[in-house]
């Protein structure tokens, strides 16, 4: 049976999905390029804002009409779309067959065989998912690059967020099985292993015993291979000065810090259920700069939020310039009816939102363009993963994080994907940067 799988949203959904195919494989389908080609099309679907799950219903739809045009004969839909709207998705979207919600992913062999076992939508509790162990087959689409699921669920109440309500309690791996894992990724070739989970710097504390991020770190850094390892989605209020000298201590261990602040308006922040303040900000990003001096710093932000001022923006813009983050996300506020934050007074209009964004983007654009520029004529080591033309390959350095930062281009003759070569920057862009390589 051919099997086509879309995956969509953020890193630890597409480890899901990587997981959900390397099962499929395992008991006897057959995962295609085409969707044309496919007799079962999975979409697992994000929802966490409204751009991403119109997105989601989108992309089902248009697979859907290959039920009439293609082989396809059974269309399945899983994770956050479905967890999130629950019964009332079978009536909205109808032309799909089964729907999981996010604790239904190990249910995905029965759902493609189409067993008499499944109701048309299955929405066990969240807070009953298996965190997946080392063993478990999976199959990798990142190249020579792979993200590493260390946790799943989030014991936060952040009132703009529905993560919770989807993925339910945080629950940790053990140190011993990711650190399994992450020796098994590297023996078949990965060269960079990027942590991920809804809370990073959070993991551990819903373990018995001592467990923390910093000897997760610790402990992976000892994997023989040269590799490198970063992890992403870091909290103010979890990340600790432990975390910090162990990246500071491991030269294997990317001085990459990504840490979401949301916002650096002391009154925003509360009503965004965060307990902390611009004050606890500066202090955390000066203590990371001043313990690792080459760190680079990355975090996302919200507009638009309801109650935010023009003064409100001003102060979050001012911290933008002076802090001068590396790299720097920003998104307007999404509004739904089942998050705590659509009760609160003062909505900001749309346009208004918009006009935020777009300046925090412009004055983030310039502050880039200028990181990147200190960097002409230097020497790092990238990561080459594509090679899109003749004598053009594509990379990462240690300061450019998977699918959401910039990009090195190098202009050379010959490399394998997976190398890890010295590039001398030659140019720079907004956000990427040219080199080539230096012996």
């Amino acid at each position: 049976m051919n099997i086509h799988l879309v995956s969509l949203g953020c890193a630890r959904n597409l480890v899901d999905s990587e997981v959900m195919t390397g099962k499929l494989r395992e008991a006897g389908c057959v995962p295609v390029p085409d969707p044309e080609d496919a007799d079962v099309i999975i979409v697992n679907t994000c929802s966490f804002i409204e751009a991403a799950a119109n997105e989601s219903i989108d992309t089902i739809l248009a697979l859907a009409a290959l039920k009439k045009s293609g082989a396809c004969s059974r269309l399945i839909v899983t994770g956050c779309l479905p967890e999130r709207y629950r019964e009332d998705i079978i009536e909205a979207l109808p032309e799909v067959d089964v729907f999981l919600g996010t604790g239904a992913y190990g249910r995905i062999i029965e759902a493609v065989r189409d067993s008499p076992k499944l109701s048309a939508c299955m929405l066990p509790d969240p807070d009953g998912i298996i965190v997946e162990n080392a063993d478990v087959a999976r199959e990798l689409t990142t190249g020579p690059a792979a993200y590493l699921k260390i946790a799943e669920g989030c014991d936060r109440h952040c009132t703009y967020c529905i993560i919770p309500k989807l993925r339910g309690r945080q629950k940790s791996r053990s140190m011993a099985d990711i650190a399994a894992e992450a020796q098994r990724l590297a023996a078949s070739g990965v060269k960079e292993l990027t942590l991920v989970s809804q809370d990073t710097t959070a993991y551990g504390q819903d373990l018995e015993g001592s467990a923390d991020l910093s000897q997760l770190l610790e402990r992976l850094s000892r994997i023989p291979d040269d590799i490198w390892i970063r992890f992403l989605y870091g909290h103010p209020e979890s990340i600790t000065d432990a975390v910090i000298q162990t990246v500071a201590d491991h030269p294997v261990i990317c001085p990459y810090f990504d840490i979401p602040i949301q916002h650096a308006s002391d009154s925003v922040l509360k009503r965004m259920g965060r307990h902390y303040g611009r004050k606890e900000l500066l202090r955390l990003f000066e203590r990371i700069r001043a313990t690792v001096p080459e760190a680079c710093l990355r975090t996302t932000v919200i507009v638009g939020f309801p109650g935010e001022t023009d003064a409100d923006f001003d102060l979050l813009l001012s911290f933008a310039k002076e802090i001068r983050f590396d790299h720097l996300g920003v998104f307007i506020y999404s509004d739904a009816d089942d998050l705590p934050s659509h009760h609160l007074p003062d909505p900001v209009p749309a346009a208004v939102a918009r006009r935020r964004h777009n300046r925090l983007m412009a004055a983030q654009k310039k502050i880039s363009a200028e990181n990147n520029r200190s960097h002409l004529d230097k020497i790092f080591p990238v990561l080459v993963e594509s090679a899109p033309e003749k004598g053009v390959y594509m990379g990462r350095t240690r300061f450019q994080a998977p699918e959401v930062d910039g990009v090195t281009i190098i202009h050379a003759d010959q490399f394998e994907i997976g190398d890890v070569i010295r590039v001398r920057i030659t140019d720079t862009l907004e956000y990427d940067l040219i080199g080539v390589p230096h012996e």
